[in-house]
Formats: C-alpha cells, sequence, structure tokens
C-alpha cells in the first residue's frame, strides 16, 4: 500500500548547528573557567581537601597532591580558551583528560553522584570534539580559517559532516522503507 503524502521534514541547518555549537562551547567554557577561578587563589586549601576526600583510596598517594595542584590551572586555562574559541581541539583533549583523571579519582573511592555529574561533563566534551566542524564561532576560525579534516574529500561533503554521517547510518543500519513507514524524515540543508 503506497501513499502520496508527504512526509514531514525534520530540516538542520548548518548555521544553527554552528550557533548551538558556539553556545555549547562558551557555556562549558564558563563553566571550567570558573571552576578554575574559585579555586586558583586558595590552592593548598582545594590540594587539602582532596587530599582528604582521596584519604584511604587505592591511590598513590604522592599523585593525589600533584593532580590536585593542576586541576585550578588547567580548568582556569582551559576554560578561557573555550570561551573564545582559541585552541579548541586542545584545550577539549585536555579537559577530557583532566575528566578521565577525576572520574577515576571518584569511583575509586565510591562518590557515585559526582561520578554521575562528571559522565554529563564528559558527554558534553565528547559532543564538543566531535562537532569540532561546526566550531565557526571562534578565534580558530577567525584566525586559520576552516581546514579540511579529510584529504581528497569533496568540499560539499566536508562541509556537511552530520549529513555525511546520517547518510551512512541511514544504508549501513535502516530497514528499506522504514522512514516511510512511520511518515518522517531527516534532512540536512
Amino acid at each position: 500500500m503506497s501513499s502520496n503524502r508527504s512526509m514531514p521534514t525534520i530540516a538542520l541547518r548548518s548555521s544553527d548547528i554552528a550557533i548551538a555549537y558556539g553556545l555549547l562551547r562558551l557555556i562549558m567554557g564558563i563553566n571550567y573557567f570558573n571552576h578554575g577561578f574559585v579555586r586558583i587563589g586558595n590552592i593548598p586549601g582545594f590540594m587539602d581537601a582532596m587530599v582528604g576526600a582521596m584519604d584511604g583510596a587505592w591511590m598513590p598517594e604522592f599523585l593525589v597532591p600533584i593532580n590536585a595542584a593542576l586541576v585550578p590551572p588547567v580548568e582556569l586555562i582551559a576554560g578561557a580558551l573555550l570561551i573564545v574559541g582559541l585552541f579548541t581541539r586542545g584545550a577539549l583533549i585536555a579537559t577530557l583528560i583532566l575528566m578521565a583523571i577525576l572520574m577515576y579519582g571518584v569511583t575509586i573511592v565510591q562518590n557515585w553522584d559526582t561520578a554521575s555529574s562528571q559522565l554529563i561533563y564528559n558527554i558534553v566534551l565528547f559532543i564538543l570534539l566531535a562537532g569540532l566542524a561546526y566550531n565557526r564561532y571562534s578565534l580558530d576560525y577567525w584566525i586559520w580559517g576552516r581546514k579540511p579534516e579529510t584529504e581528497g574529500e569533496p568540499e560539499a561533503s566536508r562541509d556537511r559532516p552530520m549529513a555525511n554521517l546520517l547518510q551512512a547510518t541511514r544504508h549501513r543500519f535502516s530497514r528499506p522503507g522504514r522512514a516511510r513507514k512511520h511518515g518522517a524524515s531527516l534532512r540536512l540543508r
């Protein structure tokens, strides 16, 4: 049974995705900058609190103060870089490494509430790193311009990474006629 009705379409413009990406990067940057800013003036106090929180944990004791001393400056610098969008890839990678270290620490002491919160941070950081092609409202884009991620890729496909991902996923994982049966489709423009 075939229907001639037109299917509803969800249109995602790359310019809208770039705006959303820039705002998400700004929000995460402000968050990390403020975490570092309030701690940077009292690194010894922050270190003491971290050492106390890790007391009795299965972790080499000398590593806790070293990591605790590095957290505030990394948060402050990475946050500032994310706010303006400068060296964004490096700032995101540094922040993900920091989060991996912090995740190890909070799970070793079984602080599951903090671990849950950190998982959300990690998901947002992953989205920002994976969507770096949309980092158009940034100093990176203004200074260096858009650089192709892959050699030999056609210009049009470099400009629409999400469309390429959706198209590849549709061909691999969807059953024929499934979108028509449910009356919906997704289109990027």
